[in-house]
């Protein structure tokens, strides 16, 4: 896929938004976040059909070849819609990683199942801690080659049918493919409060392994920074839908005789959720062109989409929750969902406070 026209990239977010409407519903979504997987296959299937789970795969490898400005743009649809899926996992982190990695034999063996859903892939860069940095690894290898130690927080840990793992060597940080099935290796799933966030927690105990060529946490760091754009549009997203759902319940509830939106106290909030929403939009967006051109401030941009996107998303879920009122605190509302989301995403790949500082490290602060 060449870089594609506004006009081109629109059509692809109208496909994709469509697709979820009809199929990850509110209804779908609380469905799909109590099962086991925590996704629709078929759904799923129907995304890798449309060339959505191999978008960043090249298309040598029988993917999609978009950039970080398509990705950027599917994201947006997904947020708004919650979708449950492992494309994070799988069409984004493990992909990149796999491409920036440079592994070609490991490329070949791998993407084209990534890029059509057939496979799950998903990496293992950190552990108990949850720190994204080198520091965090926490497996190490043996002497014989096997792996030992834990790896935490694994998006779809528990679904993947492949695993890419950091691991300390003598020489360094090494990436490893590990089959889930293999003996030594133990998956448990961690309770999350978004419910429909899949994480896992993986132990490994002299666990096979093989050993995958190329700079390892090069490729973590590019495939954490593609990541963090797409959240960041997955944010962008959710904050959208927020707001639209939350002034049309404005418009509509009426108390005193009139409508609640004509209270200028809720006339003051929607206005701030307005300028939340259109604030992190610009910033995912242009995260994703940065990274896209490969510009000298790619990195910087990237830092502040992950930290202002996901304050914008928290804070305009939370004001949602108030400005509804009591009904919004019900199992039954939608707008408890993206809190959840909102919170979940925001500690994912490394906290607001951690971009913050990393972004002024970007200006040398």
């Amino acid at each position: 896929m060449a870089v594609l026209s506004p006009e081109e990239r629109a059509a692809l977010h109208d496909a994709v938004t469509r697709l979820l409407a009809a199929k990850s519903t509110e209804a779908d979504v609380r469905r799909t976040m109590e099962t086991e997987c925590g996704y629709d296959p078929d759904l799923w299937a129907q995304l890798a059909e449309m060339g959505i789970a191999g978008l960043i795969v090249p298309e040598t490898f029988g993917g999609s070849g978009a950039s970080a400005v398509e990705l950027e743009t599917v994201m947006e649809a997904a947020g708004a819609a919650l979708l449950c899926a492992p494309l994070l996992a799988s069409g984004v982190v493990a992909a990149a990683f796999l491409h920036v990695l440079g592994d070609t034999e490991a490329q070949a063996r791998l993407l084209p199942g990534i890029a059509n859903g057939a496979t799950i892939a998903t990496v293992a860069l950190t552990g108990d801690a949850g720190t994204w940095t080198p520091d965090g690894v926490a497996v190490t290898v043996t002497p014989a080659g096997r792996l030992d130690g834990t790896a935490s927080y694994v998006l779809h840990g528990h679904n993947a049918g492949v695993l890419l793992v950091l691991a300390r060597t003598p020489d360094g940080l090494a990436a490893f493919e590990v089959d889930p099935a293999a003996p030594g290796v133990s998956i448990a799933r961690l309770p999350t409060f978004d419910h429909t966030l899949r994480l896992a927690r993986i132990v490994f105990t002299d666990a096979p392994a093989r050993r995958l060529t190329g700079d390892a946490w090069a490729a973590a760091q590019a495939a954490i920074d593609l990541a963090l754009v797409a959240l960041a549009g997955e944010q962008a997203g959710g904050c959208r839908r927020t707001l639209d759902f939350t002034v049309d319940y404005a418009r509509n509830r009426y108390q005193f005789g009139r409508a609640i939106g004509s209270f200028q106290a809720i006339k003051h909030m929607a206005a701030d959720l307005l300028l939340e929403t259109e604030s992190a939009i610009s910033a995912a967006r242009d995260a994703a062109a940065k990274l896209a051109a490969n510009a000298p401030d790619a990195g910087a941009a990237i830092s502040l989409a992950a930290f202002a996107c996901a304050d914008a998303f928290v804070k305009t879920a939370a004001d949602s929750i108030q400005m509804h009122g009591g009904i919004a605190f019900t199992w039954a509302h939608p707008a408890h969902l993206y809190l959840r989301r909102a919170r979940a995403n925001a500690q994912l790949f490394g906290t607001p406070a951690f971009h913050r500082e990393r972004y002024l490290q970007s200006l040398g602060g």
